[in-house]
């Protein structure tokens, strides 16, 4: 009676859920096929600037923008939404967007700035040298 090698482990008949789901795509992936719309997002630092630039076409940035920024987080939310009338029918579309981006370390988050134009909203801040973040702390003996 001879036993296997231990390269020859036996497997299930059934493979692991897991093993089963990994060859079909993401739910990210298939957003678009779904239906759903997301945002494209980009940043890159230049000359001092954290710059994010958000694909959002067909919206009015001061009503249907928020931009905030709390705790070195910097968050764009966004919604969009259309009604087209033609020949007594009516189509509506809408879709909320949100994404979140750290921002790095010495951003400046009092003086963030945002632009609007054909799309494209561009969040720019101001990056200078990061704060220490090691401090000394002096011991007295009483």
């Amino acid at each position: 009676m001879s036993t296997l090698p231990a390269s020859r482990r036996s497997r299930a008949v059934w493979p692991d859920l897991a093993e089963w789901f990994a060859g079909f795509p993401s739910w990210a992936e298939m957003r678009p096929v779904l239906g759903g719309h997301g945002m494209r997002l980009e940043d890159e630092m230049t000359e001092g600037r954290y710059e994010v630039r958000a694909e959002i076409p067909g919206i009015d940035p001061g009503k249907d923008v928020e931009i905030t920024v709390r705790e070195g987080q910097l968050t764009i939310k966004a919604e969009r939404s259309e009604k087209k009338v033609s020949n007594g029918r009516s189509e509506f579309s809408y879709g909320s967007f949100v994404r979140t981006v750290s921002l790095p370390a010495g951003a400046d988050e009092d003086h963030i700035s945002a632009s609007y134009d054909k799309g494209i909203l561009t969040v720019s801040v101001p990056v200078g040298e990061p704060e220490p973040s090691e401090k000394r702390i002096e011991v007295t003996s009483g």
